[in-house]
């Protein structure tokens, strides 16, 4: 565990009230933890520690956060028909027990948020019910925020899922830091064969076909709660992304993490594809939720975003890699090497179904 860690949890709630903190959650970006304690209000609470590398500003995640906490709340006085029968929550920020919203402790910056109870998540899709309720939670999600302005959310993360400024950085690197690795040099030929295009969401944009909206920027499947009883969506967490950006970041990110069933840590890259069952389905609940606020641009753009999504990843690992394994957690020299493998794969996989995937989205959003 974190050192000091206990210190931090009595900024939020009495020390000797609180009867448990553990380790929360495999994110490779910030620390938490669950903090459990004895009392009124929430049994527990989650605990973070920002990383600060990543979010420079973190007073302007928390503002984000409040913002979305606050509109959300508000849509949920009067809820969509479409959440009839289900719970829906939001993380809300917990306030320090001298009413600050965060802790900055020896140069850390620490804050905490509401737990969701009762809700876990899964590294993988179990069966295609699953997958539905994932692409509901993303949809009920994007519709309960699309009527919130995007000035009212700052920009944490500058150039997020731009792909072509991650191009533009793998190029910076990748002249700097030559190498003879076949393995490196494979994945660099990738790339190469995949450099026109990179910019199809982008230019989409800038031509005015696509807006930005607020989004969550990082809908991977660990970050979709599924209610332990019934099976059902009742929230997304890990919200330090949300940002001004394209839903299409989210959709693409979303089903890049759920459709391969093994996963991007697998060794093995023979086993890794694109389930198309799997994204049949999780289409299907986004657009019983979200179809009423897309655009017919909106929809046009979202089997390229599929596709463009895991290259965009596979060409964060790889520059990671060739940089020193310096932004994601990594357990070995190889990881992100191996990650950018998977991705690219994947990234194959979906090129080579990406008419079916075309009809899959005109019929479930028709």
């Amino acid at each position: 565990m974190v050192r000091g860690v206990e210190t931090i949890a009595a900024r939020f709630h009495p020390p000797e009230r609180i009867t448990e903190i553990r380790s929360l959650g495999s994110g490779n970006v910030n620390d938490t933890f669950l903090v459990t304690h004895a009392g009124q209000g929430h049994g527990a609470f989650v605990l973070q520690r920002l990383n600060t590398h990543v979010f420079q500003r973190p007073e302007l995640v928390m503002r984000n956060l409040e913002a979305l906490g606050t509109h959300v709340q508000r849509r949920l006085t009067s809820p969509p028909p479409e959440l009839e029968g289900r719970r829906w929550e939001i993380p809300r920020v917990v306030p320090c027990r001298q009413e600050s919203a965060w802790v900055e402790h020896n140069g850390e910056f620490w804050r905490s948020i509401t737990y969701i109870g009762a809700a876990t998540t899964s590294d993988v899709i179990h069966d295609r019910s699953h997958a539905r309720e994932v692409g509901y939670g993303l949809g009920m999600f994007h519709s309960l925020i699309s009527d919130l302005p995007t000035s009212d959310l700052a920009d944490t993360l500058e150039g997020f899922h731009v792909t072509p400024r991650y191009l533009d950085r793998y190029d910076a690197v990748a002249e700097t830091r030559s190498t003879s690795e076949s393995d490196v040099l494979t994945l660099q030929r990738f790339v190469e064969e995949r450099r026109q295009g990179v910019d199809v969401l982008e230019a989409a944009l800038e031509r005015g076909e696509l807006q930005h909206r607020p989004i969550h920027g990082d809908p991977k499947i660990n970050n979709v709660m599924i209610d332990e009883a019934s099976g059902q969506a009742v929230g997304l967490i890990d919200l330090d992304t949300v940002k001004p950006g394209l839903v299409h970041y989210d959709i693409g990110d979303c089903l890049r993490s759920c459709c391969n069933p093994v996963g991007e840590e697998a060794r093995d890259l023979e086993s890794v594809r694109f389930d198309l069952d799997l994204c049949d389905a999780i289409l299907e609940g986004y657009f019983s939720v979200a179809r009423c606020f897309l655009s017919d641009w909106d929809l046009h753009y979202v089997p390229d975003c599929i596709r463009l999504i895991p290259l965009e990843l596979g060409l964060r690992f790889l520059t990671d890699h060739l940089e020193g394994n310096i932004y994601f957690r990594t357990e070995r020299p190889d990881h992100n090497l191996q990650r950018a493998a998977v991705q690219f794969r994947l990234t194959e996989q979906i090129e080579r179904q990406l008419p079916e995937i075309r009809a899959m989205v005109e019929r479930h959003a028709g």
